[in-house]
């Protein structure tokens, strides 16, 4: 996941060396060559729900990935720095490679569902009777491929969308569901899964800078490669699927730190990246809206990371938070105590803020604990899934 600003400078070196952070905000991760090890923490706080799904299926970038990327601790360059502290610091006491405090809305999700939180696709020992967690951070919707073509290769997490997909594949012939056509019961044990596909896009936008390739094409490609990806989950018989869409870019720190100060929105964040974002989701729900009239026995759910987003942002004090653009793990002092050269994990940014759970951004492009577990908290509850979560979940409990 990173966001994105169109309209900065690219006139100085050091602007441009500014960007490249922002864009590769993954930058120097490589995937992991041994198994990760992922807590297991005791303590639940999201509301269950009723449900029959024992198994979960998740794809997406770094705001959904439990682990399947890791620092190279090459420097201080960038977001790199997830296998050490403070990542980790609030929930599960040390690093899981997740980029926060703590949980993500993936794990929140199957605390609700009373199942156990999702391990990586690569750590091959972990138990994955209840399911698997395909997300990467640094993830495109779009093959890499198309960004080497374009020269736009700054960015070093070359996974995709269409990654996760052959590791999906993978995971079915290790089952015996291999091959183009799926026997009657692969099919029905799909059938009865949970597919989270968590939001991935906003590091396709982030490839842009400096680049003559038009946000136009990349919307349609990237667009069209979630409609793809959705259509082979259903294809092999998928029938409970939740979407979705980005949230807004714009209120990430590191947005707020290198756009112009005239390049703002109604609640203060950067309008050319809200803006961006916003047309995304569109002409996704368009997308998703021709995928239910085709698959009529699928239940289809967008969640609305925008939107929730905004509700938090618009009134923050009702949900807790005192610092609304300000980053809680960073460097470089007000006006958002974020220096790109100098991130969290850094030498320069060892310690976060003394109350993570008061702040919405965590590192400056990912989001603390709490703002997860706000954001699930509105999935689950809060009226911010189309069609609203519970319908799904009954569908689910009652067959039909």
């Amino acid at each position: 996941m990173a966001s994105s600003c169109p309209s900065l400078s690219l006139s100085s070196p050091q602007t441009l060396t500014a960007l490249i952070f922002f864009i590769s905000f993954a930058s120097h991760l490589s995937l992991l060559t041994a198994a990760t090890t992922i807590a297991t923490g005791s303590s639940k706080t999201s509301k269950t729900i009723g449900s029959r799904f024992t198994k979960i299926y998740a794809f997406g970038d770094s705001f959904t990935d439990t682990g399947n990327t890791r620092s190279a601790s090459t420097g201080p360059t960038s977001f790199d720095h997830v296998s050490q502290l403070p990542y980790g610091i609030t929930f599960f006491h040390h690093p899981t490679n997740r980029y926060s405090d703590g949980r993500l809305v993936i794990d929140f999700l199957a605390e609700a569902l009373s199942l156990p939180y999702l391990p990586p696709y690569i750590n091959r020992k972990a138990d994955t009777s209840h399911g698997v967690n395909f997300a990467v951070a640094g993830s495109t919707a779009i093959d890499h491929d198309f960004f080497v073509r374009n020269n736009l290769t700054l960015n070093r997490t070359p996974q995709s969308l269409h990654t996760q997909l052959t590791w999906f594949n993978e995971l079915l012939e290790g089952h015996g569901c291999g091959g183009s056509t799926l026997s009657a019961q692969c099919r029905a044990e799909l059938g009865e899964a949970l597919f989270w596909v968590g939001e991935i896009g906003a590091n396709d936008y982030a490839y842009l800078f400096g680049s003559t390739v038009s946000q136009t094409l990349v919307q349609d490609l990237a667009i069209n490669s979630v409609t793809r990806f959705l259509q082979e989950l259903l294809k092999k018989g998928a029938k409970y699927i939740v979407v979705q869409g980005l949230p807004m870019t714009g209120c990430l720190s590191l947005a707020m730190t290198l756009a112009p100060p005239n390049d703002r929105d109604d609640v203060g964040c950067v309008r050319s990246s809200n803006m961006q974002s916003r047309m995304h989701n569109t002409a996704l729900q368009n997308k998703l809206q021709e995928l239910r009239r085709q698959h009529p026995d699928a239940i289809i759910v967008y969640a609305d990371y925008f939107n929730a987003y905004s509700t938090v942002v618009k009134n923050p004090v009702k949900y807790g938070f005192k610092e609304k653009f300000k980053t809680c793990c960073g460097s470089g002092g007000d006006p958002y105590n974020l220096d790109p050269f100098a991130t969290c994990g850094s030498p320069a940014a060892l310690k976060a803020c003394p109350n993570p759970a008061q702040f919405i951004n965590w590192d400056g492009v990912h989001l603390t604990e709490a703002m997860y577990k706000t954001v699930a908290e509105l999935f689950l509850h809060g009226g911010y899934t189309r069609p609203p979560l519970n319908i799904l979940i009954s569908h689910k409990i009652h067959g039909a």
